[in-house]
């Protein structure tokens, strides 16, 4: 699927849209956090001026990204290996940003203890 008008919105929608998933704001209250069986997979700012989405990536994707585009960047904010901050202007195609939240959705999922996945499938 590919978004075709980025804002906040329209990545909220995205990632809402993947199975179990579960919206908050515990940081700060302006900052939307994405969650599957209580792991996070994403993060978005509201700050609508400079759309920024936080995923999780699998540690040679990651350093591919990073070398690959300049608005791909380590989440400073997250005291985790393997976070991406994808700084959404235009320089990153909107088809990539769609594929890197599914891959950070399947990387938390499937790191969830088989008992778990398999109760939220039913």
């Amino acid at each position: 699927m590919d978004i075709l008008d980025f804002n906040v919105k329209t990545l909220r929608e995205y990632c809402l849209e993947k199975p179990f998933v579960t919206e908050e704001f515990p940081f700060d209250e302006v900052t939307l956090v994405f969650k599957v069986a209580g792991k996070i997979f994403a993060l978005i700012p509201l700050d609508e001026t400079n759309l920024v989405i936080s995923l999780k990536c699998n540690p040679e994707r990651s350093l591919e990204l990073r070398d690959a585009y300049a608005a791909i960047q380590p989440a400073w904010h997250m005291n985790k290996a393997h976070w991406n901050m994808i700084f959404i202007n235009g320089t990153v195609p909107k088809s990539l940003v769609c594929e890197l939240v599914d891959h950070s959705y399947e990387l938390v999922f499937n790191s969830l203890p088989k008992k778990v996945r398999q109760e939220l499938k039913g």
